[in-house]
């Protein structure tokens, strides 16, 4: 029964990541949340992108932005401890605020349109950030998002570069999770369980991204972070009252 919950919401998730090239992490921990620990919710994320991640990095090499991926994994590599740190620290409610702030960020950022300038500081900024959101919550797109949609590049090549860094983020977090035991048998039985409804879902949202081309995936995105939101910030503030 577990099993299936989190495959469902790993599938639905992987359909947002297949359309957009981002979105399943922000989808899919507070989705599995419900039914597991947050903190858990993050390591099957982290697990299931990393399995996903070699394939896309085949599949997605003569798209990808291989300048920018290179300064944004440095950043990362430095936020991704501070993220660890504070996902040992805060208890599961508090996380749960914590990711919908997060998928908050990720809304707005996509509604305002927001720029950074193409450079490298602005890249390692971008990078520095989005380690700390994937140490803490397996979330790395926000600062990620922002940064490759203010670059004047084809949709096609942003999603290849968002889906290639989202794993380089993920291999980094499995090291600080380990040494954190977050990492055991359960987790990583459900990650495995749950693999292949992330394959069938990547599959579909690409198939959806092939028919939609430049811009129509935004709004399919908008809509299903809003509810995302929503539901994992209700939850946590009804242990607050």
């Amino acid at each position: 029964m577990l099993a299936g919950i989190i495959s469902l919401a790993v599938f639905a998730a992987a359909v947002l990541r297949g359309l957009t090239g981002f979105g399943f992490a922000l989808a899919a921990v507070p989705a599995m949340s419900f039914v597991v620990s947050p903190a858990r919710a993050v390591a099957i994320a982290i697990l299931l992108q990393c399995l996903v991640g070699l394939r896309d990095l085949v599949t997605m090499r003569a798209l990808i932005d291989r300048r920018a991926l290179a300064l944004m994994s440095a950043g990362a590599l430095l936020g991704t401890p501070v993220g660890i740190v504070a996902l040992t620290r805060l208890s599961p409610d508090a996380m749960r605020m914590v990711l919908s702030a997060i998928v908050v960020v990720g809304l707005l950022a996509l509604l305002a349109r927001v720029r950074l300038p193409a450079g490298r500081g602005p890249a390692i900024g971008a990078g520095l950030l989005s380690g700390i959101f994937s140490g803490l919550a397996a979330m790395p797109g926000p600062p990620a998002i922002a940064y490759f949609l203010g670059r004047a590049v084809p949709a096609a090549n942003i999603r290849a570069s968002l889906m290639v860094f989202f794993f380089l983020t993920s291999l980094m977090a499995l090291p600080g999770l380990y040494l954190a035991g977050r990492l055991d048998t359960e987790t990583g039985l459900l990650a495995l369980t749950a693999f292949p409804a992330l394959l069938a879902g990547t599959w579909a949202g690409g198939r959806a991204f092939l028919r939609l081309g430049e811009g129509g995936y935004r709004t399919a995105a908008i809509a299903l972070l809003a509810l995302t939101a929503l539901a994992t910030g209700l939850k946590g503030l009804a242990a607050f009252l």
